[in-house]
């Protein structure tokens, strides 16, 4: 309820103009920063196979499945174990490369075959390399919906 000075809100409104028109470029200086921090998704997993500690190339993961305290991975031809529990694994993986399609289940995209019906309410994924058929749950059906 103070009086307002003409000038004084005219400078104001100038100076709010003048930090709207700048924050694009600001934002997209904010974006560029916040990408490069961002950690790059790992191209190696680190796996015990016997005695072995081998380097498997993030590509060739046919799926990740939760086997106890261990992660399952699967390979065409070969699996090898990690120690990495796989909600850890969620976090540092490319989620366009790899999809969560049950709990305990991530599957490469590029791996997938075919989703197929089991039933109304029940689908599995084929996967490429592999005999396995995976179940996905109710949650994760959207991926696979046209």
């Amino acid at each position: 309820m103070k009086p307002v000075q003409a000038e004084r809100l005219q400078r104001a409104l100038a100076r709010l103009r003048d930090k709207l028109d700048a924050q694009p470029a600001d934002m997209a200086n904010l974006l560029r920063s916040l990408r490069a921090a961002l950690p790059s998704p790992p191209r190696w997993i680190k796996a015990s196979v016997g005695k072995q500690i081998r380097l498997i190339d993030i590509d060739d993961v046919l799926f990740f499945q939760a086997d106890t305290k261990y992660t399952r991975v699967v390979l065409a031809g070969s699996e090898a174990l990690v120690r990495t529990p796989l909600k850890d694994l969620l976090g540092g993986l490319d989620p366009e490369q790899f999809w969560q399609i049950h709990r305990g289940t991530m599957v490469n995209v590029k791996a997938i075959e075919a989703a197929e019906r089991i039933d109304a309410e029940r689908m599995q994924v084929l996967v490429r390399g592999s005999t396995e058929k995976l179940p996905v749950s109710r949650t994760f059906t959207y991926l696979f919906r046209d």
